[in-house]
């Protein structure tokens, strides 16, 4: 599954950034993660510290859909930070195989401001077709909140 979104805030880059290079951020914004919880820094020779040193968070994804709930726990870390381009990618450490969770950000200057493109790809096949519109509907119900903060330069909680 991939889905992609784009979204125009009257903002500098750097504001918009802000909100989306730091997964512990996005509950602020967006409500299918109540919570992000960045992990420590790795003990050398553990299997995190795979990871070289980017930073990871632990996530939680929840999804309700009449009075069915279920969440899912993500291990994401932050493979590229750049100015203009931030990349999160699953990475468990518990040796076992997984679906792919990739989330690509990319931002740029428009005439109005700031201009952000995410880009979220699933690589599972788990309720692919109901996760797909559970995800373009939070989407849209998320714009709002994320313009509204960047715009106005709301602080993370």
């Amino acid at each position: 599954m991939d889905v992609t979104a784009t979204l125009d805030a009257a903002c500098a880059l750097d504001d918009l950034r802000t909100w989306v290079r730091d997964l512990d951020r996005y509950p602020a914004w967006l409500s299918i993660v109540p919570r992000a919880d960045r992990q420590p820094a790795p003990t050398e020779g553990s299997p995190e510290a795979e990871n070289d040193g980017h930073p990871a968070w632990a996530v939680e994804l929840r999804a309700k859909l009449g009075p069915l709930a279920r969440s899912k726990r993500l291990r994401m870390v932050r493979t590229l930070d750049e100015p203009d381009h931030v990349r999160f990618e699953r990475w468990e450490t518990d040796g076992k195989d997984h679906s792919p969770w990739v989330l690509d950000a990319r931002i740029e200057a428009v005439d109005t401001g700031s201009r952000l493109t995410m880009m979220l790809h699933y690589g599972g096949n788990f309720g692919v077709g109901l996760l797909e519109k559970l995800l373009r509907d939070e989407i849209e119900e998320s714009k709002p909140r994320l313009r509204a903060l960047v715009e106005e330069g709301g602080q993370a909680p």
